[in-house]
C-alpha cells in the first residue's frame, strides 16, 4: 500500500509496521505491562454517541482554535515526540513541515533529533518545546535559555515521567538510542535495507539538545528507560515546576495533567495550559484515559486555563467528542509517527488531511459551523 492510499491511522500504522526493523516499530506503538491503558485512550471515545442537527447551513467551515495564545487552522496539533530520526531520517524536519502546512502547533521532546535552534530557524507555525526535567541542572537552564533565543512560543514541562514506565516491548526487543546491532536485531535491519541505508548514510543520528551536556543516547546507547530513570530528576516537584514557569515567562503547559487536583495546582502556579495525558499508555498502566477524566477536568478549570486532550485520537469523531466535553483541543503522537515512518514528510500531511477531512465532515453531520458551537447538548453517554 502506498502513503497515498492510507485512509486513516490503522492503514499508516500497518505500512510502518512494514518499514520499519521491530525493534522500531515496537518503541512507537508499545507501551506499559499489559498495555490497556494504551487501549483504553482510543476506547474510551466509544462511551459517548454525538447526536446531529440537521439544517444548519454548513456550507462554511471554521474549526480553528487559539490554544496557548496562538490562532491555529485545526483544533489538533502534533504532540512532542521523542527520537523521530529513528522512524524516518527527515524526523522533525518532516513533521515540522506538515505542522506548517496544516496551520497547527508542532512539539519537540527534549530528546528530539533536531535542534532547538534548527527548528526556531525553518518552522514558522507555533512551536512547542517538551522539557524533561534532569539532574543536570546546568542541562535545564540550557535548554530553556535556547528556546527563549528561538522565539519557541511554550515550553510543556512533562510531569508524568519521574521514572520510565515497565515498557515490556522495548526490553523484549533491546531498543536502545541510538540502535544496538544484536544478532537479532542484525536480522531485522538486513530485511528492512530502506531504512538501514537512510540510517547509516543520510546524516549522523544524534540528541542536539543533550548532547552539549550529557553522551547518554547519542555517544552512548542506552535504553529509554534508563535514561529516565538515571537522568531525570526525581525530585521534581511543584515548586520547581513554578520556578521554571517564572524562568520562561512565557506560555507554559504542563503534561502529564490527570487529576482535578493537580489540574487544579497548575492554574495555581501559573500555567496557561494542561494536557490531559497519560503519555500513551506508556508511563503507569491500569491509569484512566484522557478522555475519561476530561469532563472532571474542564468543570474544574475549564476557562481559568486551556485544557487539551492529549491520546488516544485516531479519528475526527474523537476530536469532536473531545471539544464537546469542553476541551480546547486534542493532541497525539502515534497517529503521526505511524505516518512519518511509513512515508516521511508526504504521510504526515495525508494523515493530518485525512484527519482534518474528517473533522470538517463530522462538523458539518453535526450541524456546526465552528468548534464555539460544540457543547455537552450533543453528547450523550451510554
Amino acid at each position: 500500500m502506498k502513503a497515498s492510499a492510507c485512509r486513516n491511522v490503522d492503514d499508516f500504522r500497518e505500512l510502518a509496521r512494514q518499514r520499519l526493523p521491530f525493534p522500531v516499530f515496537h518503541y512507537i506503538d508499545g507501551a506499559a505491562d499489559d498495555e490497556l491503558t494504551r487501549a483504553r485512550n482510543t476506547e474510551a471515545f466509544n462511551d459517548c454517541d454525538l447526536v446531529p442537527s440537521v439544517l444548519a447551513g454548513v456550507e462554511s467551515i471554521d474549526m480553528s482554535v487559539t490554544v496557548m495564545g496562538k490562532k491555529v487552522a485545526m483544533p489538533l496539533f502534533l504532540s512532542p515526540t521523542a527520537l523521530q530520526r529513528l522512524f524516518h531520517w527527515r524526523g522533525e524536519r518532516a513533521v515540522g513541515a506538515a505542522a506548517m502546512k496544516f496551520d497547527t502547533w508542532f512539539g519537540i521532546s527534549s530528546l528530539a533529533t533536531v535542534s532547538i535552534e534548527e527548528i526556531g530557524a525553518t518552522v514558522s507555525s507555533p512551536k512547542l518545546f517538551q522539557l524533561y526535567v534532569h539532574k543536570d541542572k546546568g542541562l535545564n537552564r540550557s535548554m530553556i535559555e535556547r528556546c527563549k533565543a528561538a522565539k519557541f512560543d511554550a515550553i510543556a514541562l512533562t510531569a508524568d515521567t519521574i521514572v520510565s514506565g515497565n515498557r515490556e516491548r522495548c526490553r523484549q526487543t533491546g531498543f536502545s538510542s541510538p540502535p544496538r546491532l544484536t544478532p537479532r536485531s542484525a536480522v531485522s535491519f538486513a530485511a528492512h535495507p530502506g531504512w538501514t541505508l537512510d540510517y547509516l548514510f543520510r546524516g549522523k543520528f544524534a540528541l542536539p539538545n543533550l548532547e552539549t551536556h550529557v553522551d547518554a543516547g547519542t555517544k552512548m546507547a542506552v535504553s529509554v528507560a534508563d535514561y529516565f530513570n538515571t537522568m531525570l530528576d526525581q525530585s521534581m516537584d511543584w515548586k520547581a515546576a513554578e520556578a521554571i514557569r517564572a524562568n520562561w515567562g512565557g506560555q507554559f503547559c504542563l503534561k502529564g495533567i490527570m487529576s482535578v487536583e493537580d489540574a487544579k495546582r497548575a492554574v495555581d502556579i501559573g500555567a496557561t495550559a494542561i494536557m490531559v495525558s497519560n503519555h500513551g499508555g506508556r508511563q503507569l498502566d491500569g491509569s484512566r484515559a484522557p478522555f475519561d477524566q476530561l469532563a472532571e477536568i474542564v468543570d474544574a478549570v475549564g476557562g481559568r486555563i486551556d485544557v487539551i486532550c492529549d491520546g488516544g485520537v485516531r479519528r475526527g469523531t474523537h476530536v469532536l467528542k473531545a471539544l464537546s466535553v469542553g476541551a480546547t483541543a486534542c493532541s497525539g503522537g502515534r497517529m503521526y509517527l505511524y505516518a512519518l515512518a511509513a512515508a516521511g514528510q508526504l504521510g504526515v500531511e495525508t494523515a493530518l488531511g485525512n484527519l482534518r477531512a474528517e473533522i470538517e465532515r463530522g462538523m458539518k453531520l453535526m450541524g456546526v459551523t465552528s468548534i464555539g458551537q460544540l457543547g455537552r447538548h450533543n453528547l450523550r453517554w451510554r
